[in-house]
This record gives C-alpha cells, sequence and structure tokens, in this order.
C-alpha cells in the first residue's frame, strides 16, 4: 500500500463505516481493514490520517483507536513471526510521539496507549532514543505538551507496579531513573511554584494541577519495586510538596455538582496512594513523615462530605490509614481505647453509611451495585476502605474493636426495631459493621474462611438475619433483603449446614423479588450453597433434596432471563447450570421446557452476543443438559442435532466470534456421543471446512477445533479418504511451530497414528 492521497481517502470512508450503528455497513468495514492490516505501510497510512487536520475528528479517533488495536494485536513477535513490516516498525516509532504530543486529547490518549504497548516490547532495547525524546520535550515550558510527556510516561512505567522483580527490569528501570527522575522531580518543583505564581488565572491552575497528578503517578510507578536512590535523597521535597498539596484549599477548581471528580480530588488521591505504598514498604526512610501525614490525613477525611465525587480521595485516605495501622511499628498511634472510639465513630462510621447514592445506585443500575458490592470492583468504594481499616485495627485490637464496634451495632439494631420503615439504614449500617469486624480471610469458592471467633455469627444469624429472610412480602425493604442475603452467601461456610439447607426455599422465593439486586443476590447465593460439601465430603444439597423444589427454582430462573433489559442474565443462567449439576438424573421430567428455552435463548442471543459471562453458562448448560440425557439414553443424540444444527449453522454462516469456538465444542461433545463409525453426512459436509487456515488464525478456535476433528478421527476412520490426511498434518505442522499451541497438535497427530495405523509410515515419510 502506497502512502498517498487515494489510499488515505478509501481508509477514510471505510473509517466511517466502522462508526455506523447498522452492522450491515459496520462489520463488512471492519472486515476489509483486517483484510489488509498486514500490507507494508498500513500503520502508517493510519497515522497519517489520524495527523490530518482537515479531516472530521471523528474520523482521525477511529484512526486512533483502530492503530492502537493494531498494534495490541500484531507488535508482539510470537514464535518468530513477524506481523509488521521492520521499516514499518522503524518509522511508526520516528513519528509517533510527535504526532501523539500535537494531537487533541481524545487522540493523544490512544496514541499514547500505543506508545505504551510498543514500548513493553521495544523500550529501551529497540528504542533507545523514546526516553531522550520525552525528556527533551518537558524542556519545551508548554503544558500541553508537557501533560502529554507524562501521560505517555504513566503509560509507560506503570508496569513497574505489578511486574516481577528480575535483573533486567532492575537494569531498565535504573536506565529510567538516570535519565527521568532529576527531570521529574525539577519539574514538580517549578509546578507546585507556578500554582503560587498563577493562583488567580483559574485556566492556568486547572492545567497546572492537572500536571501535577499524572506527575504523582509517575512518582508512584517509579518508586514501586524499591526505594530508588534518588528518590531517597530528595525525599524531603517530595514529602514537603505532598503535605502542601494535601492540606491546600482551592474552591475555585471545585465541582458544582455532587458527582464529578474535581482536579484536586483527583491529586490528592494520587498523593495518598503514594504515601500509603511508602508507609507500607519504606518504614524506615519515612517514619520521620509519617505522624504528620496521619494528622493531614485525619483532617482531611473529617472534612469531607459524604458527595461522591469525594468517594476516591475518602477511599484512599482511609487505605493510607489502613497501611499505616496494619503496620506492627506504627500500631501504638493506634492503642489508645479513646483513639480507637475516635476513629469508629467519627471515620468508619460515617463511610459505611448507606448513602443517597448508593439508594439511586441500587434501584436505577443494580447491576454496577451488584459489581461493586459483590464481585470485588469496590476497591475504590468508601465502605471497603472502611472495612479494610477496621480488619487492620482489629489485627492488633480484636477484643477492644469487638467491644466498640459491639455497642455500635446494638445501638443501630434497637433503632431499626424502633421504626423499621424509616430507620432500615441502620440495620444495613450494622449488618456491614458485622460483616466487617467478623471476616478475617475468605477464598472466591468457599466465602469467609477466617473469621473473629468473638462474633457469635450463628446467633447473629439467628436474630437478625434469617427473620428478614422468613418474611414472605419477598419486596419488603428490598435492601436488607439483599443484606441478609448476602450475609448467608458470605459466611456460608462458617454457618451451621441446617441454616443453609433451611434457606434454600426461602431463596427460591426470593427469585420472585421485583428488586433486580435482591433476585440476583438469591441466585448467586443459591448456586454458592448447591457447592458447599456437607458430611464425609458429599454435597451439603442432594439431587433428592432439589428436587422436590426443582420446579419452581427453574421456572423463577427462567422469569429472571425474560425481564426486558435483563435477557441475558449471567446469575441466572449460572444458578440454573449449576441446578442441573446437583440435580443429575432428576432433572429428566424438567428438560423438554428447559432445552425449548435454552434453544430459543440461544438462538437470541446469537444475533447480538455482549455478555460474556452469560454465554459461557449457556452453553455450559447445554453440554451438561445433552451429557446427562445421552448417558442414560444414546439414542437421543440425534434429536439433539435437529434442534441445535440449525442454530450453529446460522452461528457459523454470519461468524459469530464470540459463539463459533462453542459451536465447535458442543459439535465435538455430540459426535463424541455416537458410537464409533456412526457419522451422519451433514457432519462430513462440514469436515472440509474446519481445516481451512482463516479458521487457526483466532486463538480461542484452536482447542475446540483440535478436539472436533479428533472426534471425526476416532469416531469415522472409515470415512476419511486418503486425500483428506495431509491437509490434517498441515494443521499439525502449522501448530507445533507456535509454543502456545504444540501440544493441540500433538493431540491430533497421535489420534491419527491411533486411527490410521495401516498408513503410520507413509504418514511419516509426508511429514518428512
Amino acid at each position: 500500500m502506497e502512502l498517498n492521497d487515494s489510499n488515505l481517502q478509501t481508509l477514510s470512508g471505510y473509517l466511517m463505516q466502522t462508526l455506523s450503528p447498522d452492522a450491515a455497513v459496520r462489520r463488512p468495514a471492519e472486515k476489509f481493514l483486517e483484510s489488509i492490516e498486514g500490507n507494508k505501510n498500513y500503520p502508517l497510512l493510519l497515522l497519517h490520517l489520524v495527523n490530518k487536520q482537515d479531516l472530521d475528528l471523528s474520523i482521525r479517533t477511529s484512526g486512533a483507536i483502530v492503530f492502537k488495536n493494531f498494534i495490541k494485536r500484531n507488535w508482539e513477535i510470537v514464535d518468530d513471526q513477524n506481523k509488521i513490516h521492520e521499516d514499518d516498525r522503524s518509522r511508526v516509532k520516528a513519528f509517533i510521539v510527535d504526532l501523539m504530543l500535537g494531537s487533541p486529547l481524545n487522540i493523544q490518549k490512544q496514541l499514547s496507549d500505543a506508545i505504551s504497548i510498543i514500548g513493553k516490547f521495544d523500550f529501551p532495547k529497540k528504542w533507545t532514543d523514546l526516553l531522550s525524546k520525552l525528556t527533551t520535550k518537558c524542556e519545551t515550558g508548554d503544558f500541553n505538551i508537557i501533560n502529554g510527556v507524562m501521560h505517555t510516561a504513566h503509560s509507560l512505567f506503570k508496569r513497574y507496579r505489578y511486574e516481577f522483580k528480575s535483573q533486567e527490569l532492575w537494569m531498565e528501570i535504573k536506565m529510567v531513573l538516570n535519565g527521568f527522575a532529576p527531570t521529574l522531580t525539577d519539574l514538580f518543583n517549578k509546578t507546585v511554584g507556578l500554582t503560587a505564581v498563577h493562583k488567580d488565572n483559574l485556566i492556568a491552575m486547572r492545567t497546572l494541577y492537572s500536571s501535577l497528578t499524572i506527575m504523582c503517578k509517575v512518582f508512584c510507578s517509579l518508586n514501586s519495586q524499591d526505594l530508588p536512590e534518588y528518590f531517597e535523597d530528595n525525599i524531603a521535597l517530595w514529602m514537603g510538596h505532598f503535605h502542601t498539596l494535601l492540606v491546600v484549599q482551592e474552591p475555585s477548581l471545585e465541582t458544582d455538582g455532587d458527582e464529578e471528580v474535581g482536579i484536586m480530588q483527583e491529586l490528592k488521591s494520587q498523593i495518598c496512594d503514594n504515601i500509603a505504598m511508602y508507609a507500607r514498604k519504606y518504614d524506615e526512610e519515612f517514619g520521620a513523615y509519617l505522624p504528620g501525614f496521619v494528622t493531614d490525613i485525619w483532617g482531611l477525611l473529617i472534612s469531607l462530605g459524604p458527595q461522591p465525587k469525594y468517594d476516591l480521595l475518602v477511599s484512599n485516605a482511609l487505605q493510607f490509614l489502613a497501611s499505616v495501622a496494619d503496620r506492627p511499628t506504627y500500631s501504638k498511634l493506634f492503642e489508645d481505647t479513646n483513639a480507637l472510639t475516635s476513629i469508629c465513630e467519627k471515620v468508619v462510621i460515617p463511610n459505611m453509611e448507606f448513602r443517597t447514592s448508593d439508594e439511586e445506585l441500587f434501584e436505577d443500575n443494580p447491576e454496577e451495585y451488584i459489581r461493586r458490592d459483590i464481585e470485588g470492583s469496590d476497591v475504590d468504594t468508601r465502605r471497603r476502605a472502611a472495612c479494610d481499616l477496621v480488619r487492620a485495627l482489629s489485627h492488633h485490637f480484636e477484643a477492644k474493636m469487638t467491644e466498640i464496634f459491639s455497642a455500635y451495632v446494638m445501638a443501630m439494631l434497637a433503632k431499626y426495631e424502633q421504626n423499621p420503615a424509616t430507620n432500615w439504614k441502620c440495620k444495613d449500617s450494622a449488618i456491614y459493621m458485622v460483616t466487617s469486624l467478623a471476616a478475617k480471610g475468605q477464598t472466591q469458592r468457599s466465602g469467609i474462611t477466617q473469621i473473629n471467633e468473638l462474633v457469635n455469627l450463628t446467633d447473629f444469624a439467628s436474630k437478625y438475619i434469617i427473620p428478614e429472610i422468613d418474611n414472605a412480602d419477598v419486596n419488603k425493604i428490598p435492601v436488607i433483603k439483599a443484606d441478609c442475603v448476602k450475609y448467608l452467601m458470605v459466611f456460608r461456610s462458617q454457618l451451621p449446614g441446617q441454616i443453609m439447607l433451611g434457606v434454600v426455599p426461602r431463596l427460591i422465593n426470593l427469585l420472585e423479588s421485583s428488586s433486580p439486586v435482591v433476585h440476583n443476590y438469591a441466585a448467586i447465593t443459591t448456586e454458592k450453597i448447591l457447592l458447599l460439601r456437607g458430611l464425609n465430603n458429599g454435597p451439603l444439597v442432594t439431587s433428592d433434596m432439589l428436587a422436590p423444589v426443582a420446579r419452581q427454582l427453574f421456572k423463577n430462573l427462567f422469569v429472571m432471563t425474560s425481564i426486558a433489559g435483563a435477557e441475558e442474565n449471567e446469575y441466572a443462567m449460572k444458578a440454573l447450570m449449576r441446578s442441573i449439576s446437583t440435580l443429575q438424573e432428576n432433572v429428566m421430567p424438567f428438560l423438554p421446557e428447559i432445552l425449548t428455552k435454552l434453544t430459543e435463548r440461544l438462538r437470541i442471543t446469537a444475533r447480538n452476543p455482549s455478555k460474556p459471562h452469560f454465554n459461557h453458562y449457556l452453553f455450559e448448560t447445554l453440554s451438561l443438559a445433552i451429557r446427562i440425557v445421552c448417558k442414560s439414553n444414546p439414542e437421543a443424540v440425534p434429536s439433539f442435532e435437529d434442534v441445535l444444527f440449525p442454530i450453529f449453522q446460522e452461528i457459523l454462516q454470519a461468524d459469530v466470534q464470540e459463539f463459533v469456538p462453542y459451536v465447535f465444542q458442543l459439535l465435538s461433545l455430540l459426535l463424541e456421543l455416537r458410537p464409533s463409525g456412526t457419522i451422519p453426512d451433514s457432519y462430513m459436509a462440514l469436515f472440509p471446512c474446519l481445516m481451512m487456515p482463516v479458521l487457526y488464525e483466532r486463538p480461542g478456535n484452536i482447542g475446540p477445533l483440535i478436539r472436533l476433528l479428533q472426534a471425526f478421527v476416532s469416531r469415522g476412520a472409515a470415512q476419511i479418504s486418503l486425500d483428506q490426511l495431509p491437509p490434517l498434518l498441515g494443521i499439525f505442522q502449522k501448530l507445533i511451530a507456535s509454543k502456545a499451541n504444540d501440544h493441540e497438535g500433538f493431540y491430533l497427530v497421535q489420534t491419527i497414528f491411533e486411527h490410521f495405523p495401516q498408513y503410520v509410515d507413509w504418514l511419516i515419510f509426508y511429514d518428512c
């Protein structure tokens, strides 16, 4: 592809089409771009298009995104397969930094991410001038350029926060520190000084404080592996400015609403992250500064309101206190009972309260509420941070914390009993406090595995949890219903088996709740209870125990997947899968209706799959149903084929990438369940298509395809002719050339040798 106006115009047209909401227009354009990305000059065409000032910004932004994704897929050289011409690689690296720094912000971010991806593989050995380019740009004094440099540095260096220590990594960091740390420190120092000079210039203040925020992020990355000598020598400068920036007040930079996070909150949040890291990792060097920062953070927490825009700052400030409290060296700062009481009353409890914004999230965006509350994405919430602080303090002062919290919990529960309809938030806070205080360790499979022995979980459940679950009104105070169900889920391994068995019918009733959070929590908890082990490590809930309530369970779960806007409910589908797995043969009476609904849901979802977890559980459920039925009745395989093949054909013809690997897996399962030597023509017509090289370009297809080919060979060797073996060997040769997939190649050739012994000599000769 030549770098000319004609090709740029063509590329621009296809990029415009990729923005179309009409899939019939969008997908062919995406396919075309994918088909030409191996051509020489393709990445340079994209960059030149992004650089055209006369083009619509949406097309330029689309080009930047396509370029970033192209780099993400192809820049890494895997198994010596270089998908980008070396000349293109060199010219991209020579051009992209200046282009990124001169681009609008939304394009700048995409190109900065692309630089980060390239840098992951090429920096510093194959991109030796990158650091000097970035450092030189910092000398311009133009903060739009400086911010671009800092964003790029942040993207490039943030991997230092989580990469494993190695000599090679440390040599790279040392080189970066030598070239960039003095520039960063000097720039940080000057920028803090400029905030006083430009105090009356609102636009300048926004730019300066934005720059300080990203500089603090780069500081965090460069200090994550170990304390560098340069920063140790300049610790007084950095910590002095951190203190200044934590306590400074800039009312003009405050946002008007309750939701939008302001620049100052972002900056102070990052500073809290930085000093928390120093408190955790660098006791000796940081010790002299810690008391002052504890005072700063305490004052900060007391001054901030409950508005959501302060959430990240409050969370990071609490995490700093938790980091300090967890260290034995600093625990004496909190050992006084009055200090602990003050922390609980003024910091912990206010940040555990169920706020108006939480209530709005519960009602208006239940999916996000669940993600934060149960799935662990609440790491930046006030509640999670307050909970972490409680656990850190309990680590050293368990008895004192239990005594202090117990008094508050009982007072809140008493207030709730006076008027449940009005004071329900008191019980919500009480349950959360008990959970925070009692839980000491947990796993994904079993929930809480280590507890505070001073908290009687069973007694609390009997008095305050089970009565709420028992209430026949499934829609009464939904937040409390959800809290109680979550309590059972979290402590399922610690509560007596009889309690957990007794709540299963009640949870099935709660599936009928009109509150999405309540019925989803009920589905999640039901699924997890079905995984619990009882006597002799057998299942706590057996097939015979579940059978009497199975009809109502299936009915309620399918109702959940028919709610408008929530048809792809992954929690309901996972509970359905686990229920069928538990019931085994006892599910047979319900399967006709279940399979009808599952296949209909599959047909609808295939048109526009959007929930990967739902897709997975849907196919797992179908696979499970096929296994259970065909285990007792192998003659049922054709019935499944008659129902599923038309849907599979639609999926394969439409090339629904999310579903194609699952289709191959189900086809292989159906084929494996057939007796040997009986492959129908409908399968054999598909066999040549399975050897098309393009199918093996997608990593997700390889495992399922090899299993399907193995099923063809093992079940129908007599129907495979000699001239069909060379393509199979071609697949084997392609796979063994890849370190990631060589085992799949050996699986295939082993099956070929096993079922074509008469051709072994020929096969070996051909392979040579």
